[in-house]
């Protein structure tokens, strides 16, 4: 039972010592082992939220045949963001509870990008944009892209997740309202940012990394703030500033 017990907790949870401290010692309180245990759970349970955080934003977006008050321009420099943390990732070895979430992301923001330039009349143009997005990516992971190159991405996710998001502010103000933006895909998205702040830091020790997710969510914050501040208009307000 030990020897099944190790083979499932070492290699994704626990290191050698932190097992030997918990399960062998018993040693329940020790702060550096605590610590890891926190970022592997918090990652996971990350990871786990990302792969339907998103669905609620394209659901709202089908269910109601409109994707007005999102920006496609926003969504590209969002994925632009996430693309640089998931190639970065994979390119320094960082263990899959570190971005998992990121290549969840990419799939239903992908999703929500082509429902954007669908639902305005642009089908073919929204085909293209995600073979385009898939090339991109191919030749990025390849030997063809330096590290240098990729370093270079992966520090452009900050100035790319501030423009983003402030293309999504400055849509919502000009509206008046936050359209079809779902507060609990934008919730979600708040939180597991606030959370990786700490994983990144835990599990990677990339300060590029973790200053990227402490930008993300000031960032993410903002467009919180908006949902909260607009929350109580009307149907009515709303197509009165459409």
């Amino acid at each position: 039972m030990e020897a099944a017990a190790r083979g499932l907790l070492v290699p994704g949870v626990l290191t050698e010592r932190c097992y030997d401290e918990f399960f062998l010692r018993l040693n329940l309180l020790d702060v550096l082992c605590l610590k890891v245990l926190l970022s592997k759970v918090l990652g996971i349970c990350i990871i786990a939220g990302s792969v339907m955080v998103k669905v609620p934003q394209i659901v709202k977006i089908v269910r109601s045949g409109s994707a007005e008050g999102l920006s496609f321009k926003s969504v590209m420099l969002e994925l632009l963001a996430i693309t640089g943390t998931m190639v970065y990732s994979v390119t320094r070895g960082f263990p899959f509870s570190a971005w998992g979430e990121v290549l969840f992301l990419m799939i239903q923001t992908l999703i929500i990008g082509f429902l954007i330039q669908s639902l305005g009349g642009r089908t073919a143009g929204g085909v293209l944009f995600i073979a385009g997005y898939f090339a991109l990516v191919t030749v990025l992971l390849s030997p063809v892209t330096s590290m240098a190159v990729i370093t270079v991405l992966q520090a452009s996710n900050m100035p790319a997740a501030v423009i983003s998001r402030l293309i999504q502010v400055m849509t919502n103000y000009r509206n008046g309202h936050t359209g079809q933006l779902s507060a609990v895909t934008v919730t979600l998205l708040f939180l597991g940012s606030l959370a990786r702040i700490f994983t990144s830091i835990q599990e990677t020790g990339d300060p590029l990394m973790s200053l990227t997710y402490v930008v993300s969510s000031a960032c993410n914050g903002l467009i919180a703030a908006q949902l909260l501040y607009y929350w109580n208009v009307s149907s009515a307000d709303k197509m009165k500033t459409s």
